[in-house]
């Protein structure tokens, strides 16, 4: 091993030791780091990030008008509008019709929005139990649609499902510690949620907004499903429109993250929804500001965010069970690095920045991985999992729309099961995301706050808090001890290496 890796394990550890003191002294203090003038001032509020917002706007507008096209091109007669004369590659004699299809997207829909609607229900009185099942039965269902695929001669998507069991089975594995405090923090955030009703009605409503869109994008997908391209050219196309439904779906999760955020940090930072410190309306203001001023941040942030914690996760999952392996260990964590870069620009805890101060998405990043840096909290949030019991809920759902969507394509046009299935199980998993998201943003938010002010948890919830206090602690001196014990096998290798030179 090299001196710099010496130094580095001996920066990592003297900066752990520091970690703990800054924790201790934090939660000790008296005083309040927040300034409740500076949140929700108007006088701080400017448009940001405004490219990415005409971006967005600009794609929706397109793409609504070639989705349009598409469906009616297929809609009640083939090539009504002679666009398949356009296609100069592999041609089919297919006389299919968009409304062949687009009921089959109508379930889709209609399940998925279900599937959202009841976990808001069930949230308060069964969501620990949802979560639970989410964990579990994600494996074995990835491994029932991967059989019914081969058994369809669908050997591609039977091998990918079958991948993303095992993939899902060894990350379980890999974090199956961690769920018991992962479980505590979303049941502390679900007590936050059920607390605010009127976060349900925003997420229902943003559901219902999505529907409508939804709407539209079936109706050209339908039309792809339907026209005479070869299977190439239909993929590709239901490709591109896949990414623009991911892309929008997480805009309007986002924008409730944003929304939800905002509350949830004026709730902990007043003592309460019924605080007599509370401002007026703070719903509409957060709402307003999430969709005017800060609407850009979120467009922009959608497009990477989602992708790139799903790569933290799994790799930090495979990482803490590589062993004693060394090469592969140095190139995970070359990997891991990579992403830890990345995360320091686009991660999820910028909305709340953006929310309460109004700041730029990669400022608001960059300010929220500094925050948990310097208070030694980013611990606590590498050790937490809730954000992936969340998507596994949502992957579920969408699992579950695909296949409903699926079942009832393969009765009447078998050939077009998995084109229908996989893009209604992005549906699906959009309008459960929704549901989720709510979770999701009361998790960050109690996260800003305690590394904001860990007096602002203790004031809401103070056995909570000891038992937040008491993890990062033990993370911490586990960071420490596993410092200290890279630092002496790396001086006892450098021992050996001058031994061998001598």
């Amino acid at each position: 091993m090299s001196d710099s890796n010496i130094s580095s394990s001996s920066s990592s550890s003297s900066s752990d030791s520091a970690s703990i003191a800054t924790v201790d002294q934090n939660v000790r203090r008296n005083g309040r780091m927040i300034d409740d003038g500076d949140t929700f001032s108007p006088k701080v509020r400017r448009w940001r990030d405004v490219f990415w917002l005409a971006i967005f706007m600009l794609h929706l507008i397109a793409l609504g008008f070639v989705l349009v096209l598409l469906g009616l091109n297929r809609f009640k007669k083939s090539d009504r509008l002679n666009i398949d004369r356009y296609t100069n590659r592999v041609w089919e004699h297919n006389n299919g019709l968009t409304e062949n299809y687009w009921p089959n997207y109508a379930v889709a829909g209609g399940v998925g929005a279900a599937l959202g609607w009841i976990w808001l229900l069930l949230l308060g009185s069964h969501a620990n139990l949802m979560m639970k099942v989410s964990v579990h039965i994600l494996t074995t269902y990835l491994a029932v649609i991967s059989v019914l695929c081969f058994w369809c001669k669908q050997f591609f998507w039977g091998v990918a499902f079958a991948t993303g069991a095992a993939l899902q089975f060894l990350y379980v594995i890999s974090v199956v510690d961690r769920l018991p405090f992962t479980m505590l923090v979303l049941q502390k955030a679900v007590k936050m949620v059920w607390s605010l009703p009127e976060v349900m009605r925003v997420a229902y409503a943003f559901m219902a907004v999505m529907l409508l869109w939804m709407g539209i994008w079936s109706f050209g997908a339908a039309g792809v499903v339907a026209s005479s391209r070869g299977d190439l050219g239909r993929w590709w196309l239901l490709v591109v429109l896949s990414v623009s439904l991911f892309w929008t779906g997480a805009v309007l999760c986002n924008t409730v993250h944003v929304i939800v955020s905002g509350l949830v940090f004026l709730v902990l930072i007043h003592g309460g929804r019924n605080a007599s410190p509370m401002p007026p309306n703070p719903l509409m203001k957060s709402l307003r500001y999430a969709v005017t001023t800060s609407f850009g941040s979120i467009c922009y942030g959608s497009l990477f965010t989602a992708a790139i914690r799903t790569l933290r996760w799994k790799i930090r999952g495979f990482r803490s069970k590589i062993g004693n392996n060394e090469c592969l260990f140095c190139c995970v964590d070359f990997l891991f690095q990579l992403v830890e870069t990345l995360v320091r620009f686009f991660n999820k805890y910028a909305y709340v920045q953006i929310a309460v101060y109004g700041k730029g998405f990669n400022r608001a990043a960059r300010d929220a991985w500094e925050l948990f840096q310097s208070t030694g909290v980013e611990a606590l949030v590498a050790y937490d999992c809730s954000g992936a019991v969340l998507l596994m809920g949502t992957v579920l759902g969408g699992l579950i729309t695909g296949t409903c969507a699926g079942v009832w394509t393969w009765m009447t046009w078998c050939d077009r099961v998995i084109m229908v299935g996989s893009t209604a199980m992005l549906m699906g998993m959009v309008l459960v995301g929704l549901a989720m998201v709510v979770v999701e943003s009361a998790v960050t938010s109690i996260y800003i706050c305690y590394a904001e002010d860990p007096l602002l948890i203790q004031k809401w919830d103070p056995q909570f808090f000891n038992q937040m206090s008491e993890k990062l602690h033990q993370r911490l001196q586990h960071r420490s001890a596993l410092a200290r014990e890279i630092l002496t096998q790396n001086q006892h290798d450098t021992r050996m290496q001058d031994i061998f030179h001598l």
